[in-house]
């Protein structure tokens, strides 16, 4: 009978041990799991932060993109402004300018029609000038001479507005063309060959000195002296290249460049 019992007991305490055992082998198995689970969810979270992350540089590159194309339309905008009154500013100088030219041009030929006018007048009572070619004798020796025989020749010949010869001239081109058989190189227009050279008075005139009609710097018209008191222009379109006396309309002055 102690020996049943004793067996039962002990059969009890195995048993018990052996379920104690099993429940404190249990808690081991769930402790080893945990670690995996942990290392996995800390991974998808990092993950998700870089994810993340990148999305919002992107983000940020995108804004600074549209920024800056924001940025250069306003300046594009500002320079095509810009450029539109430059261009408006420019159109309008250039129409001024124009306009002054043709006024001035205008000027002259009305001008120029003045001088033509009273050349008849004087040619009616003049002794020399109703011939439209030369009739004067120079006594010019050198440079000046090749000077007054250019101008002599070309006498006859039409004047055109801004020809220079050889067939047409006009009076500043006449006086170019004359100087430069001679090797002088003069300006192109009337204005500046009027303060060519030494002004000189009109007392003491030798052939081949400029005569200017009009202020010094702002002359209107030009021609040569050729001596015996006569020069040779560049007229007008009604007479051409001739040669006159001084008396029908005395010049304004004159430059020696000889």
């Amino acid at each position: 009978m102690r020996a049943g019992v004793a067996g039962g007991v002990l059969s009890t305490l195995a048993v018990a041990g052996a379920s104690g055992s099993a429940n404190a082998a249990e808690p081991v198995t769930q402790t080893l799991e945990l670690p995996t689970l942990t290392a996995d969810l800390a991974a998808q979270v990092a993950q998700s932060a870089d994810v993340t992350q990148q999305a919002a540089a992107s983000y940020q590159l995108q804004a600074e993109r549209d920024a800056a194309a924001a940025k250069a339309a306003k300046q594009a905008k500002t320079d095509l402004a810009e450029a539109k009154k430059k261009a408006a500013e420019a159109k309008k100088k250039a129409e001024e300018a124009a306009r002054k030219e043709a006024a001035e041009r205008a000027s002259r030929a009305a001008e120029r029609t003045t001088l033509s006018a009273s050349s008849d007048t004087g040619s009616s009572t003049g002794t020399s000038s109703n011939s439209s070619t030369s009739t004067s004798t120079s006594t010019a020796t050198g440079s000046a001479a090749a000077v007054v025989s250019f101008v002599q020749a070309q006498v006859g010949k039409a004047y055109v507005s801004g020809a220079t010869g050889p067939s047409a001239y006009d009076c500043s081109g006449l006086v170019q063309a004359a100087f430069k058989q001679v090797g002088i190189s003069l300006p192109r227009v009337s204005q500046a060959q009027s303060t060519a050279g030494t002004q000189v008075g009109l007392d003491n005139l030798q052939p081949g000195d400029i005569l200017y009609w009009g202020g010094a710097g702002s002359a209107y018209h030009v021609g040569v002296y050729v001596g015996g008191g006569m020069f040779v222009g560049a007229q007008n379109s009604s007479t051409g290249v001739v040669e006159r006396p001084l008396s029908y309309d005395p010049p304004s002055g004159a430059v020696r460049v000889l």
